[in-house]
């Protein structure tokens, strides 16, 4: 039977970690390895309790071993996944993915990855981003938009849906539309990136492209949890100023140059008129996802599934 896990850096509460590994457990992953980027003791104790869950505290003596600890935390994700890579294998496949991100699929993922053929190193998987619960969605449930491979369909549906930012987003995304990988555990010499392995000089070996599974990525699922992390994206994360502008047309801001551009007309209030129109679920939003096929509804029970998986945890 094939087997896969995830792989992952991590810097959040145990409550969401948990959240994340529970989930990743029901759908059905042999291994979840969590590299914590910071010193809580007590966190890395109740996952190190769990079986199936592969903790590991990346403090100083870690660091040392691999010519100190970068500054850049995309950088520490890359080595930390290779560090897995490069243990002995436990599973066949591993997933690369961030603690904010949920393998959804249509069937087994063993199944999926059973099926792919031998040729094929790497599988990617295409996100979809968390809307924030609005009038749009029921009880329990998170919509999600999704987005055209076909750049040309990709912006005319953006700029439907998000009349007012969508000629600077890609699909309406405020995050990566490149997805993550699963690639086969194990693989000797194999460079790790964010979006991207690397082999031999040669990028994405093999790849597959995964149909039947979709990455939710909650990147910005309410207006606290946005707020809370946008400053250090607009710094080193996501928003920062050195990344190009997500559409390819001329005119287009970048990301950064949007935020700044929005702060500066209104402040907080612009970029909450921002917020509301490109990541709440409400009706009318919905209903333009859905004429476009870009709508995902899915209950996820995340709290339900993190008390089945740690009985223990408050």
């Amino acid at each position: 039977m094939t087997t896969w896990g995830t792989v992952s850096t991590v810097k959040a509460p145990l409550d969401a970690i948990q959240r994340f590994a529970a989930w990743h457990l029901e759908q059905g992953a042999h291994r979840v390895y969590l590299y914590l980027d910071e010193d809580v003791p007590e966190t890395l104790a109740a996952l190190k309790a769990h079986p199936r869950i592969r903790a590991l505290h990346t403090d100083a003596a870690y660091w040392e071993k691999r010519k100190g600890r970068p500054k850049k935390h995309q950088v520490r994700q890359s080595l930390n996944a290779r560090h897995c890579n490069n243990r002995k294998a436990e599973v066949d496949w591993l997933a690369h993915i961030d603690v904010d991100e949920f393998l959804l699929p249509e069937r087994p993922v063993a199944e999926v990855l059973a099926d792919l053929p031998d040729s094929a190193l790497c599988a990617r998987v295409r996100p979809v981003e968390a809307l924030a619960q609005g009038t749009g969605t029921a009880e329990g449930e998170t919509a999600f938009k999704a987005f055209h491979l076909d750049q040309r369909a990709r912006q005319r549906a953006a700029e439907d849906c998000f009349p007012t930012y969508g000629p600077h987003l890609s699909g309406g995304f405020l995050s990566h539309v490149a997805g993550k990988l699963f690639f086969r555990a194990g693989t000797k010499g194999l460079q790790i990136r964010i979006h991207n392995v690397i082999l031999n000089d040669v990028t994405n070996p093999g790849q597959a492209n995964l149909t039947e599974v979709e990455l939710g990525h909650f990147h910005a699922d309410g207006w606290e949890h946005f707020l809370a992390a946008y400053r250090f994206r607009l710094a080193q994360g996501s928003y920062r100023a050195e990344l190009k502008p997500q559409v390819r047309r001329d005119g287009a801001l970048s990301l950064h140059e949007l935020f700044q551009a929005i702060e500066a007309d209104g402040g907080e209030v612009a970029l909450r008129g921002f917020f509301d129109e490109v990541c709440v679920a409400d009706t009318a939003l919905c209903d333009r996802l859905d004429s476009h096929g870009l709508l995902r509804r899915r209950t996820l029970d995340l709290e339900k599934l993190r008390r089945k998986h740690f009985p223990n945890s408050a």
